[in-house]
């Protein structure tokens, strides 16, 4: 037989059910602004019936439960952002590197270095007119002045380029190791509370946030473990295996100036990045392999070097008016150094305009010229044009080898600002998608919200229906005459 109370405990599953479905709306709607909440729904099913005799095999319900809160999240879109996330990190950090590069080369400016050579080439032109005059030998000498100074400018600023970047690849490794704990600790919390029975979808939220932030940094791969927790990989090698973390380390070289691939380890064991801003950061600093900075510093020590050795190699076949005046017979170079960090007018001719050799020989071997003699100057302008000059088994004049180091730094920026963008479309849709499945829009809200309500007052008017009921059977009846 049914109990007499029967309804009223339906009632009570009823408003029980009801009143967490609006508890859970509230949540919902609490954080429809907290970056990385997945929106949960009380999932409610019909209790055990009960099988009352006397109803021809029939069973009779006993109301509604709260099975369980779900988590709406759909891991197929997780796996597909992250995998796009450590894409876009990687020419993010790139990008970043090659733009700065193109600010501090300004080219095409009125003060970038092919601008400065060819008024420096001008200069030897103008002088090779008017050898003898003071004011034309300043001006040469100002330019060379000039060009070593946008050498040094160079050199200086990809030198604190890769400083910085050095600062940043550390700060993101500790990064790293910072997430990977807190993912190893949120573990631990989840498996507590799992093995309990309980549904941590709060911690899940958090975990997935730190999982989607490591994933821009390096390359993750994330498999579900016992009791809700997830093994978290770089590449082949594990960062995060229950509540126990590795350290990522990055190693340089000897001198400091380099990464070295195999001492970037988890752990004491070499791991392989192959994605993501840090590898971006550490590709753009440069490795024992190579590297965009040391590249491009290569490249622009190169061609101090030629333009030095090609100047300097005529300047000291020349007559300065010193040698013309047979007050000495010592000549100079133009420039000191060997690259273009250490480029400089050569001190003599900063404290000596006489000591520019602007003549050549009028006869071979004679050591004669006449101080309006600029032949020698001339041959110095005409640098700009000897495409005889071998840069990296290739030959190509100074100016053609400077402009190819220039285009080849726009293509790669080209390329990488593309990618960063075509990554950053496609982690959009794919956002807009796991949005549309995990976000919280408040329309729906307040309408479950209103459903819910609507729910709760049925029920609550069913126990006082039921209340009623019983009232009468136990005050109302057995009372004849009343």
């Amino acid at each position: 037989m049914v109990s007499t109370f029967h309804g009223l405990e339906i009632g009570r599953r009823a408003l029980s059910a009801q009143q967490s479905a609006l508890t859970t709306t509230g949540h919902n709607i609490a954080n429809a602004n907290t970056i990385g909440y997945t929106r949960q729904r009380a999932e409610m099913q019909a209790t055990a019936a009960l099988s009352v005799p006397g109803m021809h095999n029939h069973q009779l319900g006993t109301g509604v439960d709260v099975s369980k809160l779900v988590r709406l999240r759909e891991e197929y879109l997780d796996v597909q952002l992250r995998g796009e996330n450590k894409n876009l990190g990687y020419w993010e950090a790139k990008s970043d590197t090659l733009s700065k590069i193109e600010e501090f080369m300004n080219e095409p400016s009125d003060t970038g270095l092919a601008f400065v050579m060819d008024e420096f080439w001008k200069g030897w032109q103008e002088l090779a007119k008017n050898p003898e005059s003071a004011a034309a030998r300043a001006v040469i000498r100002q330019k060379g002045v000039a060009v070593a100074e946008t050498f040094h400018f160079l050199s200086d600023s990809l030198t604190q380029l890769q400083n910085d970047l050095k600062n940043v690849i550390m700060a993101k490794t500790k990064e790293v190791n910072s997430l990977a704990n807190q993912i190893a600790n949120l573990n631990s919390q989840i498996s507590r509370l799992v093995i309990n029975n309980y549904e941590p979808n709060d911690l899940y939220d958090q975990r997935d946030l730190l999982l989607d932030q490591l994933s821009k940094i390096v390359n993750v791969n994330t498999v579900p473990d016992k009791n809700g927790m997830v093994t978290v990989s770089i590449g082949d090698s594990v960062l995060v295996s229950g509540d126990q973390s590795s350290q990522l380390t990055i190693g340089f070289d000897e001198s400091g100036t380099m990464i070295d691939p195999n001492e970037i380890k988890l752990n004491g064991n070499k791991v392989i990045l192959e994605s993501g801003e840090l590898l971006g950061r550490i590709e753009s600093f440069g490795t024992t392999d190579g590297g965009i900075i040391p590249n491009i510093k290569d490249q622009i020590n190169t061609l101090a070097k030629q333009l030095i050795e090609a100047v300097n190699n005529l300047h000291e076949e020349g007559l300065n008016l010193k040698n013309i005046s047979g007050e000495s017979t010592e000549k100079y170079s133009f420039f000191t150094g060997d690259s273009a960090g250490n480029i400089n007018v050569n001190k003599a001719i900063m404290e000596s305009l006489d000591l520019i050799a602007a003549a050549s020989e009028e006869a071979p071997g004679s050591g004669m010229s006449s101080s309006g003699n600029g032949e020698n100057a001339q041959r110095i302008a005409d640098i700009k044009f000897d495409n005889s000059l071998e840069f990296n088994g290739t030959t190509s004049t100074l100016d053609d080898f400077y402009r190819n180091i220039i285009a080849q730094l726009g293509i790669d920026s080209q390329e990488a600002s593309r990618m960063k963008e075509n990554s950053e479309v496609i982690i959009h849709q794919v956002e807009n998608r796991r949005q549309s499945v995990s976000g919280v829009s408040l329309d729906e809200e307040m309408a479950n919200m209103i459903k819910f309500q609507q729910a709760y007052n049925a029920a609550a008017r069913m126990v006082t229906v039921m209340d009623q009921c019983l009232d009468k059977v136990i005050n109302g009846m057995g009372r004849v005459g009343l």
